[in-house]
């Protein structure tokens, strides 16, 4: 029995797709190990979206070179498509049998890491800016948790000029309706009562597909099929928010109030220099419309900071532009230079000093929205689902449909069940919740 240990480093696709290896690798009978511990094979899921990302994609290449020497060690995700051969000749990997499975080719991983002969890198890698088909990778659970993810696209055609996604993940393309729809039931067979929608441009869903099936029927269809499940959105461009989309979220009990929507600049020279095909203007009505169609629904915001020739005015119309927009949340994000993109080439970089002032700025004001936000909702009620791990403290922890911490008392019986929860109080970065007894929703 070969002992196996896979660490994945960003984002949701690449969790889900960590999530299909370790099924494969239970059905070819093989046990699952920590990261860290002694392992045959280990896998390593990496990202390359920041330098910082790529920095520590490498560190996880050398510690499971120590703590396995001998072992087979399988690379795969974005830092590997984009760093191959760099990847190889790392001093520490000299002794190592080594494998780059390229982000085109993940489908082959589990039948490359249990094979005995030498990897084949010319294959295994392939060419990802010409595929046309997304790698089938079902799952059979989703680890131990409440939440699963559910990848229904990968690749993306937007070629902003700050990303690198576009050529680590190649064109956009979709998974077919029906195996959405499987793999959707075989996450509420085993119990998970959460799916997060995700995708790399999840709103291009079905775009290369002949189905006609848009993002907003796909959803639809999942909510339908799965009535016990709740849905969330992982993440969608402004533009591609329709009326349908809402409509649904309004009419749909399971379909979760909460979008996460990428904004990046708050200024209009800066949103045109990263190519974002939209101006302050439209994002302010977009979100007004959300807000609009769904009252009570959590807008998260993803913000860049310190792009190529941000100057204090520049940053200054996005705090503005922020301060005055009915957000909830923000993620925000310095610049980081990435080789082989546009922005890459661009002169006037912004010193990290800067940008390091510039994301505490706007992290303050995150925390402001989000606090601004829990306490408007002090005294309502909404359903709480109950997660498989308690705080510090003993609670239990779980969020709302509109995507508020919740940490509660209760006992085991509560876990991975929804219930009615009184929204009390703010407790650092969480609500302080009471269950209201004998309003339980399994």
């Amino acid at each position: 029995m070969k002992r196996i240990a896979i660490t994945t480093l960003g984002c949701k696709i690449n969790q889900f797709e960590s999530a299909s290896f370790q099924s494969e690798f239970e059905l070819r009978g093989c046990a699952l190990v920590a990261f860290g511990q002694p392992a045959d094979v280990i896998v390593i899921n990496t990202c390359t979206v920041t330098g910082k990302a790529g920095a520590q994609s490498r560190q996880l290449i050398r510690k499971a070179a120590r703590t396995s020497p001998g072992a087979k060690i399988v690379i795969t995700g974005c830092h590997a498509q984009m760093a191959a051969q760099e990847l190889i000749d790392m001093e520490e990997l000299r002794d190592s049998q080594v494998c780059i499975v390229g982000n085109g080719n993940k489908h082959l991983l589990v039948d490359t890491a249990l094979q005995e002969k030498s990897c084949d890198l010319s294959m295994l890698m392939g060419k990802i800016l010409r595929k046309t088909e997304i790698c089938p990778l079902p799952v059979r659970r989703f680890n131990d948790r409440t939440r699963a993810f559910l990848r229904v696209q990968d690749g993306c055609n937007s070629y902003c000029t700050y990303c690198i996604v576009p050529y680590t993940r190649g064109p956009s393309r979709s998974l077919a309706a029906g195996e959405v729809l499987r793999q959707a039931e075989i996450f509420a067979g085993e119990g998970h009562k959460e799916i997060v929608v995700t995708g790399i441009h999840t709103g291009m869903y079905g775009r290369d597909l002949k189905e006609g099936k848009d993002i907003a029927a796909l959803l639809q269809e999942l909510c339908a099929a799965t009535p016990g499940v709740r849905y969330r959105l992982s993440s969608i461009e402004p533009l591609e928010i329709q009326p349908e989309l809402l409509r649904l979220m309004a009419e749909r009990s399971n379909f979760m109030p909460h979008l996460h929507i990428p904004l990046q600049s708050g200024d209009d020279e800066i949103l045109s220099r990263m190519n974002r095909r939209y101006r302050t203007s439209d994002f302010a009505a977009i979100v007004n419309t959300c807000l609009r169609d769904i009252p009570d629904a959590a807008i998260g915001i993803d913000v860049l900071v310190g792009f190529p020739g941000e100057t204090e005015r520049h940053f200054a119309n996005t705090e503005s532009f922020l301060r005055d927009l009915a957000c909830t949340y923000l993620h925000v994000f310095p610049y980081s230079k990435r080789p082989g993109t546009v922005a890459s080439t661009l002169k006037e970089q912004v010193a990290k000093a800067v940008k390091d002032e510039r994301v505490a700025r706007l992290r303050a004001l995150g925390e402001q929205k989000k606090a601004a936000f829990y306490s408007r909702h002090l005294g309502t009620r909404r359903q709480v689902l109950v997660e498989g791990k308690r705080d510090s403290k003993g609670m239990l922890k779980g969020f709302t449909d509109n995507y508020i911490p919740v940490c509660l008392p209760g006992d085991e019986t509560m876990i991975n069940t929804l219930v009615l929860v009184e929204l009390q109080e703010i407790s650092d970065t969480n609500v302080i919740g009471k269950h209201i007894q004998g309003c339980n929703e399994s």
